[in-house]
């Protein structure tokens, strides 16, 4: 047998596998997103469109996998951040990583679950909290020299502000979900300074029946 055609096929399974593992990520990270970690493994090789051997040949467990997706997450949210940095409008950098912020946690059921799923959770939160920390407090300090944010606001503020709106998204998300849009900017507008114009908002509020469907939605949730 030629030693050169005996070569080829590992490179080419070296390549299928790294192929494999990122749509096995992708999948993962939005059917997390979508459905919440109710996923089993054999629902992302079908979305993946691979065999559950694959994943499972890649990770051992549900848990492996959602640590990957979170990983991957928070790359990218810290490499976000750094971009904003750049931006010479503090305001504006600043209001874009509150925005992507908001939204990530708005649409992905999954990231708000991650708690229940990984035991040291809360380590892996207080490691992207300082992680992401100094590059808010960057933007914060900017925002505040330029006169674009309140004197007393502090980098501990957006982690929080970020958490307020989840709420809301969570609680609306199967009757408006939308709604996080303008409680984004009803925040934000809490933190401009006063010489900042304020912006309409664009999203209009609850109606009455959507908080009572809403809460019976929540309710249902607890019961299950």
């Amino acid at each position: 047998m030629n030693p050169a055609t005996t070569a080829a096929p590992p490179r080419r399974l070296r390549a299928d596998a790294a192929r494999n593992q990122q749509r096995i990520l992708e999948s993962a990270r939005r059917l997390f997103a979508e459905r919440g970690l109710e996923v089993t493994l054999d629902d992302v090789a079908d979305a993946a469109g691979v065999g559950v051997g694959t994943v499972y040949r890649r990770f051992a467990n549900k848990q492996e996998l959602i640590v990957e997706v979170f990983e991957h997450n928070v790359a990218e949210m810290a490499e976000t951040v750094e971009r904003a940095n750049d931006n010479p409008d503090p305001w504006a950098a600043l209001a874009e990583v509150f925005e992507y912020s908001c939204q990530h946690m708005a649409v992905n059921r999954g990231f708000g679950e991650v708690m229940l799923e990984i035991p040291d959770a809360m380590e892996r939160f207080a490691s992207v909290r300082d992680r992401i920390k100094p590059a808010i407090e960057r933007l914060i300090d900017r925002a505040r020299t330029e006169g674009a944010v309140r004197e007393d606001i502090a980098a501990s503020d957006f982690f929080a502000m970020i958490n307020m709106v989840e709420s809301v998204a969570s609680f609306a998300r199967s009757v408006n979900p939308e709604i996080w849009r303008r409680y984004m900017a009803i925040v934000l507008d809490g933190v401009r300074a006063d010489c900042m114009p304020r912006q309409p908002l664009t999203v209009p509020p609850l109606t009455d029946e959507e908080i009572d469907c809403a809460k019976a939605a929540c309710f249902e949730d607890r019961r299950k």
